[in-house]
């Protein structure tokens, strides 16, 4: 296999479960946040419901799109594993279960 491929493999195993743990922990800060002005909102002596409707439904559709980012981004992840199968002649069975670097494991961050 040409060394280009090799690299370019290399990278991909490297990029494609990082952005996913990525989107992971940007929906994971969505979803903490609509918690605290949802939370906010009921605490705060005076204001009506209806003063943070609008708000609430803004980040409804910004997990919305998380979660549609996150499933393009696992079509993509397949993708990328067919195309390796049929290129690089690559017998996957499992991805990478994590990226090497700064991602932290779920298990160890509860």
């Amino acid at each position: 296999m040409p060394k280009e491929i090799t690299f370019t493999a290399a990278r991909l195993v490297r990029d494609v479960p990082a952005a996913e743990i990525r989107i992971d922990d940007a929906l994971i800060a969505v979803s903490s946040l609509m918690a605290s002005v949802v939370t906010a909102r009921r605490d705060t002596d005076g204001v009506p419901a209806t003063r943070g409707h609008a708000t609430i439904q803004r980040l409804v559709k910004a997990q919305m799109a998380l979660v549609d980012v996150s499933g393009d981004i696992l079509r993509v992840h397949g993708d990328l594993v067919d195309i390796g199968r049929e290129t690089g002649g690559y017998d996957l069975h499992e991805c990478p279960a994590t990226a090497e670097g700064d991602a932290t494991p779920l298990a160890s961050a509860a």
